[in-house]
């Protein structure tokens, strides 16, 4: 039993970990700007910036910030620690959009950091209050932005966020509401927001 226990625990952190937010952020531009312009070039270019700006830069902060003590982890489970990564985040993914927009970037690339940007505002607002899961949310948004760009064969990819939902509460560190939640937001919000900006 405590074996069992052992396994699924190291499933839920592996899970949690491979299909981080800042995970699907750093691929998500990649299949976004190649769906847009079908050219290795630009397709790195501006998908590898969007990653930059909306990835790997702000989790360089958290990273930074968790290693000097002022959150609880990569993951900032602890709600009242994530304003300055949110708004980090935000700030910097702006940055970014303002590049896309003068550099005049694909619009499927600047309505994906559009889409993104504004979900962050709306799970920021609520985690303002209560703890929403930003896995799911992240996660569920994607699936939409990957499916309203690749076609429906990307609805599979439900299947992961269901296992996100599962590690996030497997591991304490979210409530079955907080993921469901988390999953309704990132999917209306993100997703919507995308497939409101590309029909």
């Amino acid at each position: 039993m405590l074996e069992r226990t052992g396994r699924a625990e190291l499933c839920a952190r592996v899970i949690t970990e491979v299909l981080a937010p800042w995970v699907i952020v750093l691929l998500l531009p990649l299949a976004v700007a190649w769906q847009a312009t079908r050219s290795l070039g630009p397709a790195l270019g501006w998908g590898l910036w969007v990653a930059l700006t909306s990835s790997v830069l702000p989790m360089v902060v958290i990273v930074r910030g968790a290693r000097r003590g002022r959150w609880d982890g990569h993951h900032v489970r602890d709600r009242e620690g994530r304003l300055v990564p949110f708004l980090v985040l935000i700030a910097l993914s702006c940055a970014g959009l303002a590049v896309l927009l003068v550099g005049g970037a694909p619009w499927p690339v600047v309505a994906l950091d559009i889409a993104m940007i504004a979900s962050l505002l709306v799970t920021g607002a609520i985690t303002a209050k209560w703890k929403i899961s930003m896995h799911t949310a992240v996660a569920a948004g994607a699936v939409v932005i990957l499916a309203v760009s690749w076609g429906p064969l990307c609805w599979a990819l439900l299947l992961p966020v269901a296992a996100v939902g599962w590690s996030r509460v497997r591991l304490g560190d979210h409530t079955p509401a907080q993921t469901t939640v988390g999953a309704v937001v990132g999917a209306l919000v993100g997703g919507g927001l995308f497939a409101l900006l590309t029909g």
